[in-house]
């Protein structure tokens, strides 16, 4: 099966303008395309992931990737499927943030020999004299089309700035930067990004007078509502100081039943065939379903050593075996301690099991919490140092969020 074939049956291709000449340059290997990057956070998260998989599968096809990190239009903030405006972000912060990117990315894409490039549109859009833009680029977009795209849909009801009206012919200009500068004739993005994808391709048809080719795909993430990489808790990220491997591998352990099999196909690189095997699972089958997803992604982000630590991990919690060295690991310092204890409210909020006290309240209060196997109700329970031993005192709320306690 050739890749384009591919990707339509592992259900990642949305729409797509011109597919005879998008099928032809990506089985034959001369796709040169990119996917856009904001750097809104110091961490890419589950969302990035999707797309890095998919650059990942381009590039072992022969294809070859452009990363292109958002310093320029992350100056501005993507109005997609938000009712709010983002916060304003300083330089500083975008640079760093992009730093921190380059280091993840690095992880999924070859950027040897110039097998991939990775570039920064700050290095164009911050020189843009305004005036010469938007003579240049302005009358190729219809601001009544513009209204009408879904990027700005639900900013429309409460109030689009100017300064995020300006994020699409930004955008578009990216894509028109990436062709003359570096032959790029192809773009990726979830389905909230079609319009302002076809902006870039209709701006370099008008301005050169030559083809290029848009394709989105479908991410999980943006095709079912955001939904997947967010946790109560908040985003599931690939940075392990932010996201543990082992909360990385309970989340994919944990996802639906309906959505298991989907997520394989997407998003591993376990071969088609081995997959459908599994449309018959039902049952158990379908848990050891999800095993396989939470490892593989696991290993693909973390690596095959923190893979299986985080396996032996939940086995040792939830199926009786494995090393309970490998549960996920919350450590208390003599100074969290006040005559020799700590309130459960506390130590709920210090093991970053809840946000809040409030929020640690109600989990007690509801009976969510449990001490070594022991249900507690009483919002006033302590723990004391004395009681938790060297193999440390296991702590949990709810059906999937615990964490064994060790003094330092």
């Amino acid at each position: 099966m050739k890749i384009y074939e591919e990707l339509i049956a592992r259900n990642l291709i949305a729409q797509v303008t011109d597919e005879n000449e998008v099928r032809d340059l990506v089985n034959g290997g001369n796709a040169t395309f990119y996917i856009g990057f904001d750097p809104t956070a110091d961490s890419l998260h589950v969302g990035h992931f999707m797309a890095l998989c998919l650059m990942k599968r381009l590039q072992e096809a022969g294809n070859k990737p452009i990363a292109l990190l958002g310093g320029g239009t992350g100056m501005i903030g993507d109005p997609s499927g938000r009712t709010d405006m983002r916060q304003m972000m300083t330089v500083e912060t975008i640079d760093h943030n992009i730093e921190c990117f380059k280091k993840q990315m690095s992880r999924f894409i070859d950027f040897s020999e110039g097998k991939a490039l990775m570039v920064n549109n700050a290095d164009w859009l911050t020189k843009l004299n305004y005036i010469d833009f938007i003579r240049e680029v302005g009358p190729h977009f219809s601001v009544n089309n513009m209204l009408r795209a879904k990027c700005y849909e639900q900013r429309m009801e409460k109030g689009l700035s100017f300064l995020e009206f300006n994020y699409m012919p930004m955008q578009s200009y990216d894509f028109y930067q990436l062709y003359k500068e570096y032959g790029c004739n192809m773009q990726f993005g979830g389905d909230d990004q079609w319009s302002n994808m076809l902006g870039g391709t209709e701006l370099i048809r008008r301005i050169l007078h030559k083809d290029a080719y848009a394709m989105t795909i479908t991410l999980l993430l943006n095709s079912e509502g955001k939904k997947m990489g967010k946790t109560q808790s908040g985003a599931v990220w690939l940075d392990p100081d932010k996201t543990s491997p082992y909360d990385f591998y309970q989340y994919w352990r944990n996802v639906g039943d309906q959505d298991v099999l989907k997520c394989l196909r997407m998003l591993t690189f376990l071969p088609l065939e081995q997959i459908d095997e599994m449309d018959s699972w039902e049952g158990s089958q379908l848990n050891r379903a999800k095993e396989i997803l939470a490892y593989e992604l696991t290993s693909l982000v973390h690596g095959e050593d923190e893979a299986k630590k985080a396996e032996s991990g939940a086995k040792a919690l939830f199926a009786g075996g494995g090393d309970s060295a490998n549960m996920p690991t919350f450590e208390l310092e003599d100074a969290d301690f006040e005559n020799g204890e700590i309130d459960l409210m506390t130590l709920l909020v210090k093991a970053e099991m809840v946000k809040t006290k409030s929020e640690g309240r109600r989990a007690i209060q509801q009976g969510g919490v449990s001490v070594d196997g022991e249900k507690i109700s009483d919002i006033k329970y302590t723990v004391k140092k004395d009681d938790i031993s060297e193999d440390g005192l296991l702590i949990k709320k709810g059906k999937k969020s615990f964490k064994k306690i060790c003094l330092k």
